[in-house]
């Protein structure tokens, strides 16, 4: 089963923090602290700082947060986007919370649409063809790590065996 989850506001979260902040500190020390006057003073650098968090750090995470939500909820097809892991593409159809994407000339996959991270203007890679010929396709390489120190061990003994000889 899952459990429900709650979600406080901001300011919510601030004022229980505050609340819990003052039913933590003792009264005793709090009146030894301000020399006697009102415990209210004391909690005065507190309150501030929650409020200093809540402007340059909550607040603007949540703005942030609610512009992507609207980004990614207004996806349509023909957008180029960038994925979250980097890959420019095409939107070739919208689903509930898949996005099938191009991101070559007949390379297709499926994004799930929270992995979005914003529009852009390039679009998937092209195939590039000279003139009107096809591609030409690469030769495939086969270079094993055994091979490619042999071929290093044999050089460097034909290097060694001439220069014994200029020396002799």
């Amino acid at each position: 089963m899952t459990s429900p989850s709650i979600s406080l506001s901001p300011i919510t979260t601030v004022i229980a923090s505050a609340v819990a902040a003052m039913a933590i500190i003792n009264p005793a020390f709090a009146e030894a602290a301000a020399g006697g006057s009102g415990g209210f003073a004391s909690l005065i650098p507190l309150v501030l700082i929650m409020v200093i968090f809540y402007f340059l750090l909550i607040r603007p995470q949540q703005k942030k947060l609610k512009e992507h939500r609207n980004l990614v909820d207004e996806l349509k097809k023909g957008d180029n986007i960038l994925t979250g892991g980097g890959l420019y593409g095409k939107v070739i159809d919208v689903k509930e919370d898949i996005l099938k994407v191009e991101i070559a000339d007949g390379v297709r996959i499926n994004v799930k649409r929270d992995t979005i991270a914003g529009l852009t203007d390039i679009g998937p890679a092209k195939e590039k063809a000279s003139k009107g010929k096809p591609a030409k396709k690469a030769k495939p390489v086969k270079a094993t790590p055994a091979a490619v120190t042999e071929e290093k061990v044999a050089e460097s003994s034909d290097a060694d065996s001439t220069d014994s000889k200029d020396k002799a």
